[in-house]
């Protein structure tokens, strides 16, 4: 058989695998994905917020090793704890007095724990908001386990009004170019409304050299842990960023 074809082919049944996944994963009961959760995750603390347990996807579990066609989940994102997500949540529990009673939006979740974080530090409400609907019962379980609570949401709010939320996480959500220029249109109109802007990242080709970095100004940067940098291609440092709209 041609070698372009069998690669085409091989491409074609994991895009059929893994919608198959997503479809299966909407069929399924809260309590269905909780036990799929508690089956292919374990609890760790070993990130750089270990006041926050989390059910992930660690080198202990299976998964870890596993191809996308193996996994019961669809791009399970919410099984790992990634580096803009950990340093943004390192920057909300040390710096409490900055989301004592405002409101929280935490974007792109995944596993919740900026939100939970916001929560801890005093935020009057706080909502994480994914697509994956696998993702926002990870975030529930996420806080039972940390006895806190926190609002979700699978809507698509990227490039929504959001005016009735003080504060908007961005954690490690510029992986991508065109989420980035999406950003870049997005983020001015919610400064305008009077929303604050928070990013994390890890220094990702999308952001530093995209135009919109010259509107983010430096809040925090914490160097990441040796697990995190064998999880992440070597980046050794995690940065929060504040989004600032300049006027001339």
């Amino acid at each position: 058989m041609n070698t372009a074809f069998q690669h085409l082919s091989r491409s074609c049944r994991r895009v059929l695998v893994t919608s198959e996944r997503w479809f299966c994963s909407l069929s399924k009961s809260p309590e269905q994905i909780r036990q799929l959760i508690l089956s292919h995750t374990e609890i760790t603390t070993d990130h750089v917020i270990p006041e926050i347990k989390l059910h992930l996807i660690t080198a202990r579990c299976a998964l870890w090793t596993s191809t996308a066609v193996d996994t019961p989940f669809h791009d399970p994102f919410w099984a790992f704890y990634w580096p803009g997500g950990q340093v943004l949540s390192r920057f909300v529990l040390d710096n409490p007095q900055l989301f004592d009673n405002k409101r929280v939006l935490d974007v792109g979740s995944g596993c919740g724990a900026s939100a939970i974080a916001s929560k801890m530090s005093g935020a009057l409400t706080a909502c994480a908001n994914d697509i994956d609907p696998v993702a926002l019962e990870a975030v529930k379980m996420n806080c039972d386990l940390n006895e806190v609570y926190v609002d979700t949401s699978s809507d698509d709010v990227i490039g929504s009004d959001l005016r009735d939320w003080d504060v908007v996480f961005l954690g490690d959500m510029f992986y991508d170019t065109d989420f980035a220029d999406i950003f870049q249109q997005w983020l001015p109109q919610l400064s305008r409304r009077g929303v604050s802007v928070l990013v994390g990242d890890p220094g990702r080709y999308p952001l530093i050299n995209h135009p919109l970095r010259k509107n983010l100004v430096r809040l925090f940067e914490y160097p990441l842990p040796e697990n995190c940098l064998k999880e992440n291609s070597g980046m050794s440092t995690g940065t929060v960023w504040k989004y600032q709209q300049y006027t001339r």
